[in-house]
């Protein structure tokens, strides 16, 4: 009879730029004595038959591959059937994901966001009018944008003008919610746009620059934190962890001219960790490594 293999954590992933995120995540679980397994598309059937036949079991998920391609969230469910814990549940993901939904609870929780429409979906209202007083609180311009939708900027339209625009992008996911907005210009001051983002990782927040034109990170500094008076920012980052529930999550911040922090992109539960080293636009290392470390202690105290 084979011996049962028990590994701590597994971390599972779908997308070749995970790599490097997972690599951290890894070392850091290794260095406080987690055995660690790493699933893929290219041992994930290998790994289902070795569990199914009782060679394998594992005490914990951190899963970064569900969310995008079912055979990971079968493999999820079979393992929370083995009793393996979860770093974040789908039901809360998809709560957290939904636009709609956090606009209407950041709202209720005091944190700033753009003036916005939520709209129905078409299939479900076709004919749903918006007034013009309404239209003219979101000024010339607005942008357009699905509510569960999520990643690479899928359906969003930047810089629309007319109520034709607004039935065009219903209709492009006619299943999806859709919110309108107003754009928010940020503060310019000393050649920066005072845009961030914010990450928050089981309770450790961090932020960077991030230019929205250019999609560019900039390490934030702790003189420019004290300088420019930008703890507030940090401040609606852990309210933003309270009211989406979720241990892991970036989010966008804009400071106004009024000095009002708003919050542009409300909960991004699926961050693009590239690193900066290796991509241009990617996230600096020093705020992913700390992000793999700060999950690595989570998940060692979860699995004592």
């Amino acid at each position: 009879m084979v011996s049962k293999q028990i590994f701590d954590l597994a971390l599972a992933l779908d997308w070749q730029y995970d790599w490097d995120f997972i690599g951290m995540l890894e070392k850091h679980a290794q260095r406080l004595g987690l055995s660690t397994y790493i699933i893929w598309p290219g041992n994930l059937d290998e790994t289902v038959v070795k569990i199914k036949n009782q060679e394998f079991s594992f005490r914990y998920l951190f899963d970064r591959a569900s969310d995008s391609t079912p055979e990971f969230l079968d493999l999820q469910k079979m393992l929370l059937e083995q009793g393996a814990q979860l770093f974040e549940t789908v039901e809360n993901l998809k709560w957290a994901s939904d636009k709609a939904t956090m606009h209407l609870e950041f709202i209720h929780n005091g944190i700033h966001t753009p003036y916005t429409i939520i709209l129905p979906s078409y299939e479900t209202e076709q004919d749903y009018l918006i007034s013009v007083e309404d239209l003219a609180m979101l000024g010339r311009n607005f942008i357009i944008k699905p509510a569960n939708t999520t990643g690479g900027g899928i359906g969003v339209v930047h810089g629309a003008e007319t109520l034709q625009e607004v039935l065009q992008a219903r209709q492009f996911l006619d299943q999806d919610k859709y919110l309108i907005q107003e754009i928010i210009h940020p503060l310019e001051k000393d050649g920066q746009r005072f845009w961030f983002r914010g990450f928050f990782s089981c309770d450790l927040v961090q932020c960077a620059w991030w230019n929205d034109k250019t999609h560019l990170y900039k390490e934030l500094t702790r003189q420019e934190i004290n300088r420019y008076k930008l703890k507030p920012i940090f401040e609606v980052i852990k309210k933003i962890g309270e009211v989406s529930r979720l241990k892991f999550f970036s989010t966008e911040i804009a400071l106004t001219e009024e000095g009002k922090c708003v919050v542009i992109d409300y909960v991004n539960e699926s961050c693009d960790m590239r690193i900066q080293s290796r991509h241009f636009d990617g996230v600096p290392d020093i705020i992913i490594d700390k992000i793999s470390r700060q999950i690595a202690k989570f998940i060692k105290d979860k699995i004592r």
